[in-house]
């Protein structure tokens, strides 16, 4: 049984899916280097679940040691960012950007800020581009897109066994 709170994700081919009960805690933005690095982007969105509330629901996760401290688990196929942990903690951190509805889940908080990109305050005043996207391009992108969509499913691809 799910609740309003539960939240499932994965990554982009549907190779690894989770599930966490209850509400995340902590959600940020962290900026450290390590975290650009892993998310191959300006910084990564996380936030914690609890282990005893947290449930591999298809496949399993490959695993960078990215400190004597830290690793993060990925997808081995597609190479989905989905967690970093230290594994004596009592949590797990879920990349917020692998949730289904990464919507729901607010960043609360920014962490590491030093290594921020000094030009963040300036995002908003950039120009906004003209939707490039036609009816047809957005079609055959449509009828051709092998993500996993944002939901559980029996198995991926469609019709396969789990």
């Amino acid at each position: 049984m799910t609740t309003e709170s539960d939240r499932s994700g994965g990554c982009q081919c549907g190779a690894v899916r989770y599930r966490a009960k209850g509400e995340l805690g902590y959600p940020h933005l962290c900026h450290c280097r390590m975290c650009q690095k892993a998310a191959g982007n300006y910084f990564m969105p996380l936030a914690a679940a609890m282990r005893g509330d947290f449930a591999l629901t298809r496949g399993a996760p490959k695993w960078f040691q990215s400190s004597d401290l830290v690793r993060r688990g990925f997808c081995g196929d597609c190479g989905t960012p989905l967690f970093y942990e230290i594994p004596e903690a009592e949590f797990i951190n879920i990349t917020l950007g692998s949730l289904d509805d990464p919507d729901a889940v607010k960043p609360v908080m920014q962490s590491n800020t030093g290594r921020k990109m000094s030009w963040f305050h300036a995002l908003d005043g950039l120009p906004l581009e003209p939707q490039a996207e036609t009816p047809d391009r957005e079609n055959a992108i449509a009828a051709s897109n092998h993500q996993h969509p944002d939901h559980d499913t029996k198995s991926w691809p469609l019709g396969e066994s789990s």
